[in-house]
């Protein structure tokens, strides 16, 4: 039987699920949900309906799993606790300072009933998060040091086009090269979220904005650029397409440590990635994942699970005599 997939939201993100269910034999996508005129909407596998969000909950009992594919500044965190009521649900909630308290509303709504609520997948936070985890678990005298990019950030981005006067945007991270140098040379500098990168905003603004209070509230935002050397270039329309259509991005989660008796040993792992397309490689980490949400609920499991609460063995669809045989 085929793990019945639902998608909220389509846009890049929405789209990169869908072509990575397609990947997924064992997968099949049974609805996407929008908030525009479901007739508006035209999705790449031709079988299967749109329908309006408001319509997700009369299709409860032929979706196995929800992947929720709004943005995390306003969106996920009213969207998830809301349809966990109904769906075993999976989202890419990257706002890192308020995991804490997003897992606490999904957990409540999901634990009264009865589903799975698996938030902020993705590859940071996600497979990044692991990494940090692994690598911290196994160098315990150590440092850790995480560096974006250099790539554009949908999260960053999102929030820079729910400005007021905004019209479209891409906001790029990008990794100060002297810093990511003296981490891996194991000199386990110490430094501040400034010295690690900088953000680069292209702005297109809507006709008559004030372009000043426009950058203020973009280097000023909470959580997203107060803490970074932000530069902010107004552009046309025209330019940001030619320019920035493409989502590509990566980093680097890197730990620094030394073993031995008297610490005479240094050693230092890394991870790395580098993404043609941030939204379908974020996709293909969640529909693994989404797998995961669904056997975890067929065992009988509820609530909130984070990246570190699912065995690598539920994200694959080859049983465990397979990946015995062929991958341990």
């Amino acid at each position: 039987m085929s793990i019945r997939v639902g998608i909220a939201g389509y846009g890049n993100l929405g789209r990169g699920v869908e072509c990575a269910v397609k990947h997924n034999p064992d997968m099949e996508l049974k609805a996407v949900f929008t908030r525009r005129d479901p007739a508006s909407v035209k999705i790449l596998t031709e079988s299967v309906s749109v329908y309006h969000i408001d319509a997700a909950e009369k299709l409860k009992d032929e979706i196995d799993v929800l992947i929720i594919c709004g943005g995390s500044a306003t969106d996920l965190p009213e969207q998830t606790p809301y349809f966990a009521q109904w769906f075993n649900v999976v989202d890419s909630f990257d706002t890192h300072a308020r995991i804490p308290e997003h897992f606490a509303n999904v957990d409540k709504a999901a634990r009264e009933s009865g589903h799975i609520g698996m938030i902020s997948i993705g590859w940071d936070p996600g497979m990044f998060s692991l990494n940090r985890m692994y690598a911290n678990a196994i160098l315990t005298n150590g440092m850790d040091y995480t560096f974006w990019g250099k790539g554009v950030s949908q999260g960053h981005s999102d929030a820079i086009r729910r400005i007021e006067g905004v019209k479209n945007g891409k906001q790029y991270t990008i990794p100060v090269e002297a810093a990511l140098e003296s981490v891996r040379k194991g000199e386990n500098p110490v430094l501040t979220t400034r010295q690690k990168h900088v953000r680069e905003c292209f702005v297109v603004a809507e006709e008559g904005a004030d372009l000043e209070r426009i950058e203020r509230e973009i280097k000023t935002m909470p959580n997203y650029f107060d803490e970074y050397d932000t530069t902010v270039h107004f552009i046309t329309e025209e330019e940001l397409l030619r320019d920035h259509s493409g989502i590509p991005h990566g980093g680097f989660v890197i730990r620094s440590g030394r073993t031995g008796w008297n610490d005479e040993n240094s050693h230092v792992i890394e991870y790395s990635l580098k993404l043609d397309s941030n939204p379908e490689f974020t996709a293909s980490v969640i529909v693994a994942y989404a797998r995961a949400a669904y056997r975890m609920h067929q065992e009988g499991q509820t609530g909130c699970k984070t990246i570190f609460d699912v065995a690598p063995a539920y994200l694959s669809s080859f049983d465990g005599e397979y990946l015995r045989a062929h991958m341990l």
